[in-house]
């Protein structure tokens, strides 16, 4: 289910980038009034921009919504509370039966070392 919505995702990610290439932007209206042939296309001289932005607001909201399910998915997948949750504790415990190792014992403090400074 999750790897059909990520698909999904892609596509409707790619149809927007493809269909706000297509649309004309603010300033196209003013080549369109010296004859640049806008009555003349497939859907009429107003109906490819109403096709265009229906389209991709479709396409956005369909966007929106395969985000929200992965996003669902991928939290009930790991089962964390966000960013910030607590670490988890650590599922190994050292055992109590390894032996602690024996320091040596150093030359008996008799006060005539070599190295001390005297009084």
């Amino acid at each position: 289910m999750e790897l059909l919505i990520l698909v999904l995702h892609v596509i409707a990610a790619l149809g927007i980038i493809g269909l706000v290439l297509l649309q004309h932007g603010k300033g196209a209206d003013v080549g369109a009034a010296f004859g640049s042939g806008a009555s003349g296309s497939l859907f009429g001289s107003s109906g490819s921009t109403n096709f265009l932005s229906r389209a991709t607001a479709i396409l956005a909201l369909v966007f929106f919504l395969t985000s929200m399910s992965l996003t669902w998915f991928s939290t009930k997948k790991t089962g964390d509370s966000g960013v910030m949750a607590a670490p988890s504790a650590p599922s190994k415990s050292v055992p109590s039966d390894i032996p602690t190792p024996s320091v040596p014992a150093g030359p008996a403090d008799d006060g005539s070392k070599s190295g001390s400074v005297p009084k």
